[in-house]
Formats: structure tokens, C-alpha cells, sequence
């Protein structure tokens, strides 16, 4: 699919009211979703053979006024270990199974913190880092993306 369809149709969703957009074809796939949070549109081919998808980010649309300029984020203070790919964090191995790591706990460098599950398959974290876990920055079940901090151990 070449790079003037993915504009129309970025532009498409971005002008309308649908929220999300998967268009087939032959064996390449498109899947433009607009997110509420930020006003930004993405895209996401998948090829069969890639290991990893390609994220094109869309022109931002017109964005509200905003009243006040936002806050600045707070860093953490401590080693971040962040996210190396897209995908759902999940706190345990199965459901109802306990957690990996609880904040307070002492991990050793090498123990797994967490599962991040990539195209249907299921990747271990592993602490980078011995130390204390400060803080857990993501909610079980949720996406995470490239870089994104997951946890901060002291």
C-alpha cells in the first residue's frame, strides 16, 4: 500500500466519526485507530514476515483550545526500566496466578517483572537492575508502548 492511500485514508478517519479503521490488501494490513487521549491518528502495517510493525504517526488533528498549558510529568526518582515493545503488560503468568514483583519487593537483576504479550506471544521482562521496586507505572491488562516506563526500582 503506498504512502498516498495511508494519507486518504488517515485523513479519512480523521474527518470523520468512526474511531478506528482496518483496511486488507493482498497480504499487507492497515489499522488506523484515533485516539481520544492525544489528537494524533495511528498506523500500524503489519507484514507476515516482520518481526515488529511499522508505526507511521499521522498529521495531528485540529486539537481543541486548550485553557491551561499542561503540567509537567513527574520523573521518578530511580532506576526506570521501560517497555522494549508494543504490547498488553500483565502482572502474572495467568490469570489469577500472583504477581511477578509487588512494589517493596527486592529483585536481583535477571528475576522477571512482568509479561508483555506482542502479537500473541508472550515476552518476559527482566529487572536490568538489583534493587527495591519503588513504583509499578502500569495497570495490569493495559498497552504499553516502546519505551514507555513500566517500572522504578530503587
Amino acid at each position: 500500500m503506498d504512502l498516498r492511500k495511508l494519507k486518504t485514508l488517515i485523513d479519512l478517519v480523521a474527518e470523520s466519526d468512526i474511531e478506528e479503521l482496518e483496511v486488507t490488501e493482498g497480504e499487507s494490513k492497515v489499522r488506523i485507530v484515533k485516539s481520544s487521549a492525544t489528537p494524533q491518528n495511528q498506523v500500524v502495517m503489519m507484514q507476515p514476515q516482520a518481526s515488529y510493525p511499522q508505526t507511521l504517526q499521522a498529521a495531528p488533528a485540529a486539537a481543541p483550545v486548550a485553557s491551561a498549558a499542561p503540567a509537567a510529568p513527574v520523573v521518578p526518582e530511580g532506576h526506570i526500566v521501560k517497555s522494549p515493545m508494543v504490547g498488553t503488560f500483565y502482572r502474572s503468568s495467568a490469570p489469577g496466578s500472583p504477581a511477578f514483583v509487588e512494589v517493596g519487593k527486592e529483585v536481583k537483576e535477571g528475576d522477571t517483572l512482568c509479561i508483555i504479550e506482542a502479537m500473541k506471544l508472550l515476552n518476559e521482562i527482566d529487572a536490568d537492575k538489583s534493587g527495591v521496586i519503588k513504583q509499578i507505572l502500569v495497570e495490569n491488562g493495559q498497552p504499553v508502548e516502546f519505551g514507555q516506563p513500566l517500572f522504578v526500582i530503587g
